[in-house]
């Protein structure tokens, strides 16, 4: 694989300029750049969200159809607890404290997927290369969805704009069943890592472990102690997944996959046109930022231009240093994607993909 150089030259030194004005505004204020008080509460509903109604299945008599009601709600909660807890926490973000972070990027261990995995993909391959063919593997759908004009197109693509937000429910349970194998095969054969390179054996045995303990959690657990069919488990186990899948797809596809955002390419020599932070700015797309709510149910992704420059920044800053970013892009004549609402970056979202849908020649 290529090796990817982003361009070192900042004439405008925009960058600099920027990092200087964030900093000024944490200092004037006097806090800090991770999570504080309003954080941690905001933590504590998540976890509630997610596991207080599975808490409530397993312990309350009550009908099929609202114990699947629950699931829908446990659902909600885990894409809420991944965007707002485990997120912050393996950028570092969420505390502090090292130990603290460490605590709380572990819950996504029973968000179904692995925390090594996780921190090479997000950190290493998708913030470094974001929007790159071939380097960010948010971009890759497999065969089956064309995210960008550099993918080969394929007969089927034409009928992506039907089938594409359906499949994004599988995200996680795929996380569940298959990814995590497949992308720790990979990482560690390509000796990737976001810090030290680990331990490839008790990666792997911790990747087995705390996948036989999320079944024993999610699904033995249901079957020793409810009174119901292992198919009925078996669903309500898929409904939950494919809620959090469905949100948290569609969290992500705003925030890259519209059409303001860009697809670049490196040269042959696999030189980026552009430095790393401007690179961001070509690449990222806000959505809905004056919504309290999406502010605070999706952590702050709704900011993602703030969160791909300033990645090491607590979601809850997002909101503040937003106006920073917006401003100093505009004064050295940068792009500054957003959209007003999240049914508009949705709207969007669903013509690019069907734009992307089209045979090349036609589109």
């Amino acid at each position: 694989m290529k090796t990817i150089k982003f361009s070192r030259i900042d004439k405008t030194k925009f960058f600099r300029t920027l990092n200087k004005r964030v900093n000024d505004y944490f200092k004037e204020n006097e806090i800090k750049r991770t999570g504080n008080w309003k954080l941690y509460l905001k933590a504590l509903v998540m976890f509630t969200l997610f596991l207080a109604p599975f808490a409530i299945i397993l312990t309350v008599n009550m009908p099929g159809w609202l114990q699947l009601l629950l699931t829908v709600v446990i659902g909600f909660g885990m894409a809420g607890v991944g965007m707002n807890v485990m997120h912050d926490s393996n950028h570092e973000s969420f505390s502090s404290k090292k130990w603290v972070n460490d605590l709380m990027g572990s819950s996504m261990y029973i968000l179904a997927g692995n925390v090594y995995n996780w921190k090479v993909q997000h950190n290493v391959l998708h913030h470094t290369y974001t929007n790159i063919q071939d380097h960010d593997e948010d971009m890759d759908a497999g065969r089956i969805i064309r995210f960008s004009k550099h993918t080969q197109w394929r007969p089927f693509h034409k009928y992506q704009k039907y089938y594409s937000p359906v499949l994004y429910g599988l995200l996680t349970i795929n996380w569940a069943i298959t990814t995590d194998f497949k992308q720790m095969h990979r990482y560690l054969k390509r000796k990737l890592s976001y810090g030290k390179f680990p331990n490839p054996k008790v990666e792997w045995t911790k990747l087995i472990v705390t996948k036989i303990a999320y079944y024993a959690m999610w699904l033995v657990l249901p079957l020793l102690v409810l009174d119901i069919a292992w198919w009925k488990v078996l669903i309500g186990f898929f409904v939950m997944h494919y809620t959090a899948g469905i949100i948290l797809s569609f969290v992500f596809q705003l925030a890259h996959i519209v059409p303001k955002t860009e697809t670049p390419l490196p040269d042959e020599g696999g030189n980026m046109k552009n430095t790393w932070a401007i690179h961001q700015l070509y690449t990222t797309a806000n959505f809905a930022p004056k919504n309290w709510f999406i502010n605070f149910y999706t952590g702050g992704l709704n900011h993602q231009v703030e969160h791909h420059i300033f990645p090491h920044i607590s979601h809850i800053h997002y909101s503040k240093i937003a106006k920073i970013v917006k401003e100093t892009a505009k004064e050295f004549n940068l792009p500054y994607h957003e959209y007003k609402t999240t049914r508009k970056a949705i709207l969007e979202h669903l013509r690019h993909i069907a734009e992307l849908g089209k045979k090349p020649q036609l589109a």
